[in-house]
C-alpha cells in the first residue's frame, strides 16, 4: 500500500510537468510505478487492487457518457463511430504485423496496441487474455507516451498542412435585454412570445421602471423591456423582431426582482422532472440549469440530478426561503448513491462473464473491463430505474474515475517494473518505433478519411480522433488547437464505443 500511494503521489506530480506542451496527468502514475517496481519488485500490491481501480474508472466513464453515446447513434454520430472503428481495426492489424516483424511476443504487441490507443481497459483485457503475465504492461508502458503526444502533434501538423476553416464556437445560450420598439402597440406577453422564433424564453419584463416576472397576461408596449434567453443566432433574430438590445436595462436593478443560484442537494429532488418538482411558495422562474460545465434550458421533462445548479429569477427578499427549499449545499456535488453503484457494478461484472461464441470456434467476453462499461453506458442513458438513480454529480464522477485509474495504473506498473527494465534494455527502440507506427495508423486513418473523403468539420473530426485514441489529455490538446470545446461532443460519442472495440480487439489478437 505504501508503494502504491507513493507511486500515485509521485506520478501526479510528474503529470503536471509539460512534455512538448502536453501534460500526462494520471497517466504519469504508470512511469512512477514502473520505477518503484524496478527497484522493489516485491512491493507490488495484489492484482485485485488494480482490478477494483479499473472497475471504478470504467463504471464512472459509462455513467458520465451513456446519454451522449446513445444520442450519438442518431445523426452523424454513427458515421463518426464507424470511422473510428475502421481506424482501430487498422491499428490492430498494424500492431500484429509490427509484432511479427520485430519478433515480439504477441502479448507485448497487444500491450503496444493498448498503449498506442491509451486504453487502460484494453490493457486489462490483454493481461487477462495473456494469463496474467507482465508482457502486455511492458508494451503498454513503452507505447503510452507516444499514444498521448503523437495525436496532438499530428492534429497540429494537419492544421498547418491543410489549413481547414475552424468554425467560430458560439456560446450555447445567450441572454439579451431588449427594449421594445417605440410606438409598438400594447400586447399581452403571450402574444409577443408567440411571434418569437422557437427556442426563445422570456424570463422577465420591465415596465414603469420596475422589473417583474414574465406572466402571460402582462401588458407591454413600446419602450418596455424584456429579458430573453436562447441560442445566440435565435436571440439575435428575436432582438431584430422586437426592437433594440439595451444591456443592463433589467440586470442593474435588483430591488424588486433578483437572480438566485442554488445547488440541488436534497435527496427528494434526485430524478424528479421539473414538472414534478415542488416549488417554494414564493413566485420564481427557472432561467437555466448548469450541470458541470454544461448549460441547459429548463424543460418540463428534464430530470434533476444531485449537484445541478439552478439559476432562478425571483422576487427580492426570498433568497433564504429558496436556498432552504433546494438545500444549496456544496455536498450535493459529492453525494454518491452506493446502492446504485453496488448494483450497477455487480450487473456489469455479471455481464462481463458472458462468453460470446465466434463462427469457427473460439469466442470472447467483455470481461471485467468491458462488462461494467457496457452496463454503465446503458444505466447512464436510462438515468433511473424503479426509483434507483444511476447518475452521479459530475464532480463526484471525476473523482471516482481519476482515483480508480490511478490505483489501476499504479498496481500494474509496480508489478511490471522489473520485466519492463529488462525488455526495454533489449528491445526498447524497436517497440517504440512499432508503437509510433500503430499510433500513426489510428490517427491518420481518422484525420485523412474524415477530412478528405467524409468532409467532417475539423472541430468534430478532432473530437472523433481524441475519442478513437482515448486519453483526455488528447482532447484537451485538441481543444487548445481549436480554441473551443466543441471536440467534446465527438469525444463523448466515440470514446465509450472505441473502448469496447479495443477490449474485444486485444482478445481476438491473443486468442
Amino acid at each position: 500500500m505504501l508503494a502504491l500511494f507513493v507511486a500515485i503521489g509521485l506520478g501526479y506530480a510528474l503529470g503536471q510537468v509539460p512534455v512538448l506542451g502536453v501534460t500526462f496527468g494520471a497517466g504519469a502514475v504508470l512511469f512512477s510505478g514502473l520505477a518503484i517496481g524496478a527497484i522493489a519488485p516485491r512491493a507490488a500490491p495484489p492484482g485485485l487492487v488494480g482490478t477494483l481501480g479499473l472497475l471504478m474508472f470504467l463504471y464512472g466513464t459509462g455513467i458520465q457518457y451513456g446519454a451522449q453515446c446513445v444520442a450519438g447513434l442518431k445523426g452523424p454520430g454513427l458515421r463518426w463511430i464507424l470511422l473510428a472503428l475502421l481506424a482501430v481495426v487498422a491499428a490492430l492489424f498494424a500492431a500484429r504485423a509490427v509484432g511479427e516483424m520485430l519478433g515480439l511476443p504477441m502479448a507485448v504487441a497487444a500491450g503496444m496496441f493498448a498503449g498506442a490507443g491509451t486504453s487502460t481497459s484494453a490493457l486489462q483485457a490483454a493481461i487477462t487474455a495473456a494469463g496474467g503475465g507482465p508482457e502486455p504492461t511492458i508494451g503498454y508502458a513503452v507505447a503510452y507516451p507516444v499514444g498521448v503526444i503523437g495525436p496532438i502533434l499530428l492534429m497540429g501538423f494537419m492544421l498547418r498542412l491543410f489549413r481547414p476553416e475552424i468554425p467560430v464556437a458560439a456560446p450555447a445560450l445567450r441572454h439579451a435585454e431588449v427594449t421594445l420598439r417605440p410606438g409598438a402597440p400594447p400586447q399581452r406577453l403571450a402574444e409577443i412570445e408567440a411571434t418569437l422564433p422557437e427556442g426563445i424564453r422570456i424570463l422577465a419584463t420591465r415596465r414603469n421602471h420596475q422589473n417583474a416576472p414574465a406572466e402571460p397576461n402582462t401588458m407591454l408596449a413600446g419602450g418596455d423591456g424584456l429579458l430573453l434567453l436562447g441560442p445566440p443566432a435565435t436571440v439575435a433574430e428575436a432582438v431584430a423582431l422586437l426592437g433594440e438590445e439595451e444591456e443592463g436595462r433589467l440586470g442593474k436593478d435588483r430591488s424588486d426582482y433578483d437572480l438566485v443560484r442554488v445547488i440541488v442537494s436534497k435527496p427528494a429532488f434526485r430524478g424528479r422532472t421539473l414538472a414534478e418538482m415542488p416549488m417554494p411558495a414564493c413566485p420564481l422562474r427557472i432561467a437555466q440549469i448548469r450541470r458541470g460545465d454544461a448549460v441547459m434550458m429548463p424543460a418540463p421533462d428534464l430530470a434533476l440530478e444531485y449537484g445541478d445548479v439552478l439559476v432562478l429569477l425571483a422576487e427580492s427578499g426570498h433568497r433564504p426561503e429558496i436556498t432552504a427549499h433546494f438545500g444549496d449545499s456544496v455536498k450535493g456535488n459529492a453525494e454518491l448513491s452506493f446502492i446504485s453503484i453496488g448494483i450497477g457494478m455487480a450487473l456489469g461484472l455479471l455481464a462481463g462473464m458472458i462468453r460470446v461464441p465466434l463462427p469457427g470456434g473460439g469466442g470472447f467476453s467483455l470481461g471485467v473491463a468491458g462488462g461494467p462499461l457496457v452496463v454503465a453506458l446503458v444505466l447512464g442513458w436510462r438515468g433511473s430505474t424503479l426509483g434507483i438513480g444511476w447518475r452521479m454529480p459530475v464532480a463526484a464522477n471525476i473523482v471516482l474515475r481519476n482515483f480508480g485509474l490511478s490505483i489501476f495504473l499504479g498496481q500494474v506498473a509496480i508489478a511490471s517494473g522489473r520485466p519492463f527494465v529488462e525488455t526495454v534494455a533489449a528491445q526498447g527502440p524497436a517497440v517504440l518505433a512499432g508503437a509510433a507506427l500503430v499510433l500513426a495508423t489510428i490517427v491518420l486513418t481518422v484525420l485523412l478519411i474524415g477530412h478528405l473523403i467524409l468532409r467532417i468539420r475539423v472541430d468534430d473530426l478532432f473530437g472523433v480522433c481524441a475519442g478513437a485514441t482515448g486519453n483526455p489529455a488528447i482532447l484537451a490538446g485538441a481543444n487548445r488547437l481549436l480554441g473551443s470545446d466543441r471536440a467534446d461532443i465527438g469525444y463523448a460519442i466515440v470514446f465509450p464505443t472505441m473502448t469496447i472495440a479495443k477490449i474485444i480487439a486485444v482478445q481476438l489478437m491473443l486468442g
